[in-house]
């Protein structure tokens, strides 16, 4: 299963974490078409052979989880039709309120507090709102990149609502989401390095160890989706006005 996610990978060298959604395959059978959804960490030093090679991608929107202090720090360049910033915890950070101080951040961390974060994030949140009406709407807004930081937390929770979407098998989903692992070596060292200037010894041990992505985290995201509504579907009806025939429409557009 790895090897046939690695496949979907771009040869991007500027991004890290930026790959093809496409490819995977649905309940009954269908496939993803590839070339319609692609996820990444954030764009800010794509080289200009990047954007040579993106722009044959034909982009029709860039989907931005990140908040304003995020964005103005490390800007994206323009690399497609129209892109779209909506912070997924805020602009003031409700959803992940310690993270606007790096010490905070560190000092804090656990698997719980983290779980908790990603309990919070599909709930009524205004990002994946915005995104889910573009998803509606796939002859208009697709191909559509989407990303965050590092493309593993925010974008993962997002990949996940577009790929339960499409009716992908949550294992397959989880699989996915857990290849950022592999994806994000040289990112999660740049963590681990900023950390150790604010923890040291068995908490940064540990912190090493929680901060990768893990089941815990996408399971709590998807766990607080059925307890506040009881079923996906039900969530898409009610968070995102995804009825059943619009549902059908966005399969019938992606799927092959």
């Amino acid at each position: 299963m790895e090897r046939k996610l690695m496949e979907r990978v771009l040869p991007v060298q500027g991004a890290y974490n930026f790959r093809d959604m496409g490819g995977l395959r649905t309940k009954d059978g269908r496939t993803i078409k590839k070339g319609l959804f692609y996820r990444s960490a954030d764009l800010t030093d794509l080289t200009e052979k990047d954007k040579a090679y993106l722009k044959k991608l034909s982009l029709r929107l860039v989907f931005d989880y990140r908040d304003k202090a995020e964005a103005d720090q490390r800007p994206d360049p323009t690399i497609a039709e129209r892109h779209e910033r909506i912070a997924v915890n805020g602009e003031d950070k409700t959803t992940a309120k310690s993270e606007w101080n790096p010490e905070d951040f560190y000092q804090s961390f656990s698997l719980k507090s983290f779980s908790n974060v990603y309990a919070e994030m599909p709930i009524q949140n205004l990002s994946y709102r915005q995104l889910m009406r573009y998803l509606s709407q796939p002859d208009r807004n697709l191909p559509l990149l989407h990303h965050c930081a590092g493309g593993r937390d925010r974008t993962g929770v997002g990949a996940m609502l577009i790929l339960l979407t499409l009716d992908v098998p949550f294992d397959t989903i989880m699989d996915d989401y857990l290849l950022s692992n592999r994806l994000l070596k040289q990112f999660h060292q740049e963590m681990f390095a900023e950390a150790s200037q604010y923890i040291n010894g068995k908490r940064l041990q540990q912190f090493e160890s929680d901060f990768l992505v893990q089941e815990v985290y996408l399971n709590a995201a998807a766990d607080s989706i059925n307890e506040h509504y009881g079923s996906f579907d039900r969530y898409l009806a009610r968070e995102f006005g995804i009825n059943e025939k619009v549902r059908e429409t966005i399969m019938d557009f992606c799927l092959e």
